[in-house]
């Protein structure tokens, strides 16, 4: 037998032996098997045969307890109480562990020292813009040596953050000027992106890589708050003691502690994130079933204040920067809480409630759109207003296409697959929208 039927043969046969393995439950063998099925479509198109294909697809998928783990923290609710425990499974190899440790050690003493490097010999300006130039080269490297990258891949990272960091460093800022801060703003949102690209071994345009990078964030954030509280007591009963002999500890702390441990903190929370891939439940999503809610009624909050604010040219502008934050929030508890459902779970009342969650972010975005453009057309284009205005409509696209999708979920007339498709599809081009901003504002705004 040979062609086709040859290889869904084999296909079925290894189908056959996940559905026998007990760590992985019988809905899952589908969404595995096609996941293997796409792996060897893509490595036909390379031009590898049936066979080929079929063992190169089954390797990469990774030795079936992996598989399973990975599958286990997709799919965190459904399986919380089915840990992924395998007796017989031989015990780590403690050198890899080690290795990963010294380099996550020395990038984040590297990323510690360079910062401080900066804060030593560049003006509050130079560092402003430079920060994340200064820590996300040792994520990425990090991030990098762990997923092996390809040369070629390294190299477009490289050209990448020299492009941004020539851009950054040779445009005449104003220094008191809105394209300074803007730019500023904006320059850690495209060297995240290079991150990302880092983290999915750059297979960046997947669906399912970029939406584990969307984990991968979110738990990173969650994980360095948490250092970062748990520092701060810690400094905060470190500086007490000293004080009662007599010592000042802060010209050490702002001279060394902070330069040193904030940006080394990032690095360790990056690999504590690695570290726990074993464990079931992730933090993120969770937390988005508690602040949904809650966000949904801050929002209507809002709403309030700003249907009763007047004429829409007085609304203070500090009022619609907070409310871009919040819907930036949205968007995030909207990322999480998919990339934590169970795709073959029935729509329930949290898709109802994340559904009113957008439509209402939806409502808010419309109505500070609304101002915007009143404030342009009264009082003139700034960067800071058309900045503002893009990020906005944006973000009203995005709402809008996932509060259709929900729609359509929740009508049994769209497959949950879809609504996690976009999510994922749109993230690019909020990073192409920073690049614009900090490349295109400048010369457009007289560096003003």
């Amino acid at each position: 037998m040979s062609g086709p039927d040859a290889l869904e043969v084999q296909v079925d046969r290894w189908r056959d032996y996940v559905r026998r393995h007990r760590a992985v439950a019988p809905d899952d063998v589908d969404e595995m098997t096609d996941h293997l099925r796409e792996r060897i479509d893509d490595l036909r198109a390379a031009g590898l045969d049936d066979d080929e294909a079929f063992l190169v697809a089954v390797k990469r998928m990774g030795r079936l307890d992996a598989v399973s783990a990975e599958f286990a923290r997709a799919h965190s609710e459904r399986l919380w109480k089915q840990l992924v425990l395998l007796p017989d499974s031989p015990a780590p190899d403690a050198d890899p562990a080690r290795r990963e440790l010294a380099v996550v050690v020395g990038c984040a003493v590297g990323a510690g020292l360079t910062v401080k490097a900066g804060t030593t010999f560049l003006d509050e300006a130079a560092l402003l813009l430079n920060l994340g130039l200064l820590v996300a080269p040792f994520v990425a490297a990090y991030l990098g040596w762990k997923r092996r990258l390809a040369g070629r891949t390294v190299a477009a990272l490289l050209a990448g953050a020299v492009v941004l960091g020539v851009v950054l460093n040779t445009y005449p800022f104003d220094p008191a000027g809105s394209t300074l801060l803007l730019a500023a703003l904006h320059a850690p949102v495209v060297l995240w992106a290079l991150v990302g690209v880092a983290y999915t071994g750059g297979r960046w345009r997947s669906p399912d890589r970029r939406m584990d990078f969307v984990r991968f964030t979110g738990e990173l954030a969650v994980y360095y708050v948490l250092l970062a509280l748990g520092g701060g007591v810690l400094v905060g009963l470190t500086a007490g003691l000293f004080s009662l002999t007599g010592l000042d500890l802060e010209p050490a702390m702002e001279q060394w502690i902070l330069p040193l441990c904030v940006p080394g903190a990032f690095l360790v929370a990056a690999w504590l994130v690695e570290a726990k891939q074993e464990v079931v439940e992730n933090i993120a999503p969770v937390l988005t079933r508690v602040f949904t809610p809650l966000t949904t009624l801050m929002l209507l909050a809002c709403l309030v204040v700003l249907a009763t604010a007047g004429d829409l040219t007085t609304v203070d502008r500090e009022l619609l920067i907070l409310m871009d934050g919040v819907l930036l929030l949205v968007l995030a508890l909207v990322l999480y809480s998919v990339s934590a459902r169970d795709p073959l779970r029935r729509p329930g009342l949290f898709d109802g409630l994340q559904l009113g969650l957008v439509v209402v972010a939806l409502t808010v975005d419309a109505v500070a759109l609304t101002a915007m453009l009143t404030r342009i057309a009264e009082f003139g284009a700034s960067p800071n207003k058309v900045a503002a205005l893009g990020l906005n409509l944006l973000l009203a696209v995005h709402l809008a296409r996932s509060a259709w999708l929900l729609l359509g979920l929740l009508r049994h007339r769209r497959a949950f697959g879809v609504l996690e498709r976009w999510q994922t599809a749109y993230l690019p081009v909020y990073a192409a929208w920073a690049a614009f901003v900090v490349v295109a504002f400048g010369p457009s705004f007289v560096f003003a």
